[in-house]
């Protein structure tokens, strides 16, 4: 039997980075939405553990003992699977394709074999337990605490990568200031996208600026987004280089990123809808 398991892009539309614990954790808060693009994870009995990587983006998918694949498997205790990866979300993008990957994975071994999922996967990585749930989140805390958010409407969105590489340690190591203040304790309910749109441009991605620091790439895309007709808001997503434009309906997203594809062949860009849960 072979279980098949998507593993959607996150797209986390804020990201407030509110404190550092003694153990060096950045503590963060953020609001994490789930996209209808992303990677396809299979696994089915096997002899030992492996993983066959096909799609565009396979190329740079690590191999060994450092993909997040392997190591979910390892954490069950399983060493008899044969996975399969068709991987279409670049690698070290800001969108949680190896972490979506990891919790794919574990989703799919837990019902491959009929366990429970353990209590706590954070040791898998800070955000596989939001990828894990796969739903409207907000996460705080160093992604252990999770809580649903609901009353967002279907959001209709762009997202770009200029394919460079990001380093989330050098990101954090850059940013100025690692006690910013949270969101709202409440996020309200929205009766638009516009609204939310709103909402949203009173918060922050904290790290922001530190990534233009380390890639100014990242800026690029940025211009280019909020270039584009009809965007609502432009953010970039997690550490970073992926960032997105909101839109007020699907024709719109659709316009704007073949615009960006024309312009920028060389980036990689989709039109997605975000929100739900397991898009």
């Amino acid at each position: 039997m072979a279980i098949r398991v998507f593993a959607s892009a996150k797209v986390n539309l804020t990201l407030h980075v509110t404190g550092r614990r003694a153990d060096g954790y950045h503590l963060l808060d953020s609001l994490v939405v789930f996209a209808d693009v992303g990677d396809v994870v299979t696994t089915v009995d096997g002899a030992g553990l492996t993983l066959d990587v096909t799609g565009p983006e396979a190329g740079d998918v690590p191999s060994g003992e450092s993909n997040s694949i392997l190591q979910a498997a390892r954490f069950l205790g399983v060493d008899d699977v044969a996975f399969s990866l068709e991987k279409h979300l670049p690698t070290a993008a800001g969108i949680g394709g190896g972490t979506a990957d990891a919790a794919a994975a574990l989703r799919a071994v837990a019902q491959l074999r009929g366990v429970d999922m353990p209590a706590d996967v954070l040791p898998l990585g800070a955000d596989v337990p939001v990828c894990l749930r796969g739903c409207s989140t907000r996460m705080s805390g160093i992604g252990e605490e999770l809580a649903d958010v609901d009353g967002l409407p279907d959001i209709w969105a762009v997202l770009v990568n200029p394919r460079v590489g990001v380093s989330t340690p050098e990101v954090f190591k850059r940013m100025q200031r690692k006690d910013n203040a949270p969101m709202p304790d409440q996020i309200p309910a929205f009766e638009t996208v516009r609204d939310l749109a709103g909402w949203l441009a009173e918060q922050r991605n904290d790290l922001e600026a530190a990534a233009i620091e380390v890639q100014p790439e990242v800026a690029k895309v940025l211009v280019a987004l909020r270039r584009v007709k009809g965007q609502l808001l432009t953010r970039m997503s997690g550490s970073g280089a992926t960032c997105f434009a909101i839109f007020g309906d699907e024709q719109s997203a659709k316009g704007a990123a073949q615009e960006i594809s024309t312009q920028h062949p060389e980036w990689w860009v989709r039109n997605t809808r975000l929100g739900g849960k397991n898009l």
